[in-house]
């Protein structure tokens, strides 16, 4: 059996490149456990935890003393720190990788290799990456004083243009701040470089969504890492600070996210609002990563009296004048966050804008229903209308996930949505819901925007509504689901917040028995009266027909009786008068309860 410590060591300044790459690569194969011979035995080499460790800080000394007069030479770089990372799978070999020492070390050689070699760079950082992964100590250590991995990493981060690069960067950033938020106040706080790190983000996802609408390799999953890192600043960061308490729930539980938010994170909600809209479509779902990780992020943060012109896509004027006390923020257009832009650049003089390349290309990206042929000029703000966007994904989902009006409880769409994706449905489309919740309940605009697409004033109630293959329908239904818990609760709070928060024009727009379980939760155990002073409360359809306020329907009018001769009048009343008669005669109805005799003593009949 080959020692491979004593065959890596023989190597030396004159082995053939042929050589070194031949050992590099048997050490890959064989713990890759693909059963490849070395090319000096006839048996593969196998590793103890003795050898994995020993070999692996040979190699990094080695890579770290590259020359042409050295074992190994730069060229040999990338595939040596290849065989390090493959090793470093193991947790034996990752726990060596964690100390201080040889996390300093490889940090150096990925801020060495990273302009003239991207891939030696990405395969040290990727060490970094696994053993930040397998051993959780390993990320305060990084963070520490001794490897101050972190600062370097983030500044990196501001540097890099390369998405391979981006991922694995935001990648080790995310893990340093997952088993702890400590580290996030200084992040935040901090500068780096002069920049900000919400500048850093919104310059990376501006130049991530022209990647990603080119189909960039490594630009998906750099975005996805990217929102990861992003999302826990925005959850944890708050909470940590003096934050500005919010007070718009999305039910009646208390809240965890969104509970707080901090003014510094302000900024980043255009970028992310840009890449929201940005992001090109996908199929046959609609909504994957990185889009669902998007989501995540905007539902963290508040639609409040600061960053609502930017949700609703407000002027510039209208943003700088929303609050007083408030730092000054930009409002979400592309030419002010282009790719590798900074915040401190001078502007263009606004008499004669130059559009960016982030502006052409996204130009037409702007969501709604309005044709995509019709680009905004390139001298003009580019303002997104979220609601629609987050509306339009809405229903292309609902149709993918529940077509038609199958039941979505139905079991052959849970078997496909299963075999589909490893998230629930309802993990998927809950937060796209909550999105529009927290819009409705911020706005009056919003909310009459969003009942005039779910329940417009021509709607047609000849149906029942629970019955509709449209958003309406699946909605309803949903209501009843009983395998989708968290995305009933949502689509609940969606339709309440629609109705102004108002249990009586709720179901006097959709019919009390299609949410009375919900209201039931809510507290309201009985229908509740119609609210006359609302007027989003529907008592006839468009064309003057009469809503059943239980069902939602129009109420169908009675069939007038035909009308009779004076023969059959008589003959129906002889019938009624013997009736009533022989009620009386066997005791079930006494005389004063006679209607007959009554309106004969009366005079109202002849005797």
């Amino acid at each position: 059996m080959a020692d491979i410590v004593k065959t890596y060591a023989a190597l030396s300044a004159s082995s053939s490149r042929s050589d070194v790459a031949a050992v590099l690569n048997s050490i890959i194969d064989d713990i890759f456990g693909t059963g490849l011979i070395s090319y000096l035995s006839a048996k593969p080499f196998t590793f103890d935890k003795s050898s994995r460790v020993e070999l692996i800080k040979s190699i990094i000394a080695d890579v770290k003393g590259c020359g042409s007069k050295a074992k190994l030479t730069s060229k040999d770089a990338t595939l040596a720190l290849l065989s390090v990372k493959t090793m470093g799978k193991d947790p034996s070999g990752s726990a060596y990788i964690a100390e201080p020492n040889v996390l300093s070390t490889l940090l150096g050689l990925a801020v060495t290799f990273i302009k003239d070699d991207p891939e030696a760079a990405s395969e040290a950082l990727r060490c970094i990456a696994n053993a930040l992964l397998l051993i959780e100590q390993a990320r305060s250590t990084f963070i520490s004083s001794d490897v101050n991995g972190g600062d370097t990493c983030i500044l990196m981060l501001e540097k890099s243009s390369s998405p391979d690069h981006i991922f694995i960067l935001s990648r080790i950033l995310f893990l340093t701040t997952a088993s702890g938020p400590s580290y996030l106040e200084t992040i935040v706080d901090n500068k780096h470089h002069g920049r900000t790190i919400v500048e850093i983000f919104t310059s990376k996802l501006d130049l991530l969504a022209i990647a990603n609408r080119n189909g960039t390799p490594s630009a998906k999953e750099a975005t996805v890492d990217l929102l990861k890192f992003i999302f826990n600043i925005l959850l944890h960061y708050p909470k940590l600070t003096e934050a500005e308490p919010q007070h718009t729930h999305v039910n009646g539980e208390e809240k965890v996210m969104g509970d707080f938010w901090s003014s510094k994170l302000d900024g980043i909600l255009p970028p992310l609002l840009r890449i929201f809209n940005a992001l090109p479509p996908t199929s046959p779902a609609p909504i994957t990563a990185p889009l669902t990780h998007v989501i995540h992020s905007l539902i963290t943060i508040p639609v409040n009296n600061t960053l609502k012109p930017i949700w609703l896509g407000s002027s510039p004027s209208s943003v700088r004048n929303s609050t007083t006390s408030s730092p000054k923020i930009k409002t979400p257009t592309l030419s002010d966050s282009a790719p590798g832009s900074r915040s401190d650049s001078p502007t263009q003089s606004p008499t004669s804008p130059k559009p960016s390349t982030l502006d052409r290309a996204l130009s037409v990206l702007t969501a709604g229903r309005r044709s995509l042929s019709r680009t905004p000029s390139p001298s003009t703000s580019v303002s997104y209308d979220v609601l629609q966007r987050a509306y339009d994904l809405l229903e292309q989902s609902f149709s993918y996930y529940f077509p038609d009006s199958v039941d979505p409880d139905d079991a052959d769409l849970r078997k496909r949505a299963k075999a589909e994706s490893q998230d629930a449905v309802e993990d998927i489309l809950s937060p796209l819901v909550v999105l529009i919740t927290r819009l409705c309940l911020a706005d009056e605009g919003t909310r009459a925007r969003v009942r005039q697409w779910l329940v417009p004033d021509d709607l047609d109630r000849s149906s029942p509504l629970e019955q509709r293959s449209d958003t309406l329908g699946r909605c309803l239904r949903i209501l009843s689901s009983v395998y989708h818990a968290r995305l009933k609760d949502s689509i609940g709070e969606m339709l309440y917040a629609m109705a102004d928060s108002d249990a009586s024009v709720l179901s006097a727009l959709v019919g009390y028995g299609n949410v009375a379980g919900f209201l039931f939760h809510k507290g309201v155990l009985t229908a509740p009266p119609a609210s006359s002073s609302s007027s989003s409360v529907p008592q006839t359809t468009a064309s003057g027909e009469q809503i059943n306020p239980i069902t939602g329907t129009t109420v169908q009018p009675k069939s007038p009786l035909p009308e009779m001769s004076e023969e059959e009048k008589e003959r129906e009343m002889e019938k009624l008068f013997v009736l009533f008669d022989r009620l009386e005669k066997t005791g079930s109805l006494t005389p004063d309860q006679n209607p007959i005799r009554k309106a004969i003593h009366e005079g109202k009949l002849g005797p």
